[in-house]
């Protein structure tokens, strides 16, 4: 058993062009896409919306989520992030400046 949590996410742009991620701190991660320093993909659709996440205690099972999830067809991701978050609001909001230290 490792002892630490590791997170798989959804994030979503104002489009809803959707983003399916795994990590092991949730919070450094959502702020390092909302400052547009993750290169990539996330970057160059304006992805900085959490919408769903779940927590694992192991990274395999983490990882395993987040490769299912990705295999997913759209609708099936939306019907995820729905079914606990049907207005798609940002789950993180009131995180942003804990690790900046505002």
């Amino acid at each position: 058993m490792s002892g630490r949590t590791y997170f798989v996410y959804i994030m979503a742009s104002r489009t809803c062009t959707l983003y399916v991620g795994v990590t092991n701190d949730l919070e450094r991660r959502v702020f390092e896409h909302k400052q547009n320093l993750v290169a990539g993909f996330t970057r160059k659709y304006g992805i900085t919306r959490v919408v769903c996440f779940e927590s694992y205690g192991e990274v395999v099972d983490a990882i395993a989520t987040e490769k299912q999830i990705k295999g997913w067809r759209r609708a099936r991701k939306v019907d995820l992030i729905e079914s606990a978050n049907s207005r798609w609001r940002d789950l993180s909001e009131g995180w942003h400046g804990k690790l900046s230290g505002n």
